[in-house]
């Protein structure tokens, strides 16, 4: 039996959590095509008769903004220390930059063992994949690196299979049953969350928590589930709801069908909007709206 903890790290919307999702057979990290939808290191499992991969999906690497990012940029830096492995996750569709060099040589080329996930491919002209991959190994990047596509499943059996190998022999770490570390709480206020990435334009979503106030099961076994969404303006807070109250029906309803999909039961869904100024740069607010 192998069995191992690997780090998952790179750039912001590198398709990082799209990648876990399709490697572990399971919805266990929200996506959207923008930077910063992952907050928290999310924990995402795999087992198969011979290995178990427990995958640790972290926060995007950006240049400070708030406090909010620079916790969420040292949570992507403690889960890349206490791993077996790190599994660099790089936008090939995106280029590639000095930055990005950079940033593969802090993560990939230390003692622990790493490679490269070259993700998007199925988007992207496939004779600059050749080019990258002669210019990373000029760079002085010399792990093994898998051009993918998460979305197509391009190469990810081979990429499943090299992993697996990689892993150090012992029992499994997590029990079979468990996918991942985060509860069902967690993922309904990030399914919220995801809707509105994907509803709203850059200056709102960003600026969004999502407060949980209930969460309970009758004996009919339909959930009620009562939540605050949290923006940081009042504009902002007039744009999510919409003009009469459309905008805020219309991404409640998204998020409930996904909600009852992922619970697998009735919904029943409350949703309010508040507004805490500048939240994102408040210790204490970001530790009582952000489930980290």
């Amino acid at each position: 039996m192998k069995s191992g903890i690997i780090a998952v790290i790179g750039r912001a919307n590198a398709g990082k959590s799209t990648l876990v999702n399709v490697l572990v057979g399971e919805k266990v990290a929200i996506v959207s095509p923008k930077p910063q939808t992952t907050r928290n290191a999310i924990m995402g499992v795999l087992t198969e008769e011979n290995y178990q991969l427990v995958f640790v999906d972290t926060p995007g690497l950006y240049k400070s903004a708030n406090k909010l990012t620079d916790i969420m940029m040292k949570a992507t830096d403690d889960a890349s220390k206490d791993v077996d492995f790190i599994l660099y996750v790089h936008d090939g569709h995106g280029g590639l930059s000095d930055v990005d060099i950079s940033l593969m040589k802090k993560y990939v080329t230390g003692k622990i063992p790493a490679a490269v996930a070259y993700t998007k491919i199925d988007i992207m002209p496939k004779e600059r994949i050749a080019a990258d991959v002669k210019d990373l190994y000029e760079n002085g990047i010399q792990a093994d690196i898998f051009p993918v596509s998460a979305r197509k499943g391009t190469n990810i059996k081979k990429m499943k299979q090299f992993l697996a190998g990689a892993m150090p022999e012992g029992d499994k770490i997590i029990s079979d049953d468990i996918v991942s570390d985060k509860s069902e709480k967690f993922m309904i206020a990030e399914i919220m969350r995801e809707k509105i990435l994907l509803k709203f334009n850059d200056e709102v979503p960003h600026g969004v928590a999502i407060v949980v106030n209930n969460f309970s099961q009758n004996e009919k076994g339909v959930y009620d589930i009562n939540l605050d969404i949290v923006c940081e303006k009042p504009n902002h807070k007039s744009i999510l709801i919409g003009k009469g109250g459309r905008a805020i029906k219309e991404v409640s309803s998204f998020a409930r069908e996904s909600m009852e999909k992922f619970l697998g039961a009735k919904v029943f869904l409350t949703t309010y909007v508040r507004v805490e100024e500048d939240w994102r740069n408040k210790t204490g607010l970001i530790k009582d709206l952000v489930m980290l």
